[in-house]
């Protein structure tokens, strides 16, 4: 093995990036547990430290706890970020200076960022869609094009580092994208 080979084989820390309730409860699970599955390491990162409130379209799905909060992370903390949607997890997310600078500093830093469904609000909070080709859940639209961004209707959307898909329908190729981006993770 190459010692390019053995720097991509080592585990990496893929942090998730969520508020405290209304988070989509398969876009946080399915993509945490290809990340584990291939060995690397998953810190649930929220506002505060309690539980996270996971949702099924809005209904009750179960809690996870958080590793660690938005204050106490940086972008030298983690190798990716995942922003998972649901519809009041990005909203709430927005408005925390902690979580908008993380992600900001990640694209910056060019360590991959990936959101899906609802979860580009951040992205559009953070600045970074300026000048991006992204995808969203069809209602952001407007939002991300008044942001700058050229919105497409597609599955997966990649643009330099920054990784969208629109809903939980796609996460097989999220999931796959987001493998791809660990393994490409300086």
């Amino acid at each position: 093995m190459t010692e390019t080979q053995e720097a991509a084989a080592e585990p990496r820390t893929v942090a998730f990036l969520v508020a405290g309730e209304g988070v989509e409860r398969v876009e946080l699970t399915e993509p945490w547990e290809a990340v584990e599955d291939a060995g690397h390491t998953a810190v649930l990162v929220s506002i505060d430290d309690d539980n996270v409130q996971l949702v099924d379209h809005l209904h009750p799905a179960g809690t996870q706890p958080v590793d660690r909060t938005t204050a106490e992370t940086s972008a030298a903390d983690v190798d990716v970020l995942v922003l998972p949607g649901g519809v009041a997890n990005p909203d709430a997310l927005r408005q925390d200076p902690h979580a908008v600078t993380l992600v900001r500093e990640m694209v910056e830093a060019g360590k991959p960022v990936l959101a899906i469904c609802h979860a580009p609000w951040v992205l559009i909070e953070a600045d970074v869609v300026r000048g991006r080709r992204v995808t969203s859940y069809p209602s952001l639209r407007t939002d991300l094009v008044n942001a700058g961004a050229e919105w497409e209707d597609s599955e997966l959307v990649i643009d330099d580092g920054v990784i969208t898909s629109r809903n939980p329908g796609d996460l097989p190729v999220f999931c796959e994208a987001l493998l791809g981006a660990i393994r490409g993770a300086d």
